[in-house]
């Protein structure tokens, strides 16, 4: 049995308020790691077409404010 069926199994074992506890850890460690990527691609520049877009757009007239 594969690493991930075993947890899974494990995971079907829980109580609810055990398996709340790992969702939501879960859920964190998935945000941390959303984080790390964003970061890595604002440092690489992989995101300057956004800016670049954005400032194209206001020059437009075209942005709305929030």
């Amino acid at each position: 049995m594969a690493q991930v069926e075993k947890i899974q199994e494990e995971i079907r074992s829980l109580s609810y308020s055990e398996f709340v506890r790992l969702r939501d850890w879960i859920i964190e460690q998935d945000w941390n790691e959303w984080d790390k990527q964003i970061e890595k691609d604002i440092t690489s520049g992989k995101l300057d077409f956004l800016i670049k877009e954005a400032k194209k757009e206001k020059k437009e007239g075209k942005l709305k404010e929030l």
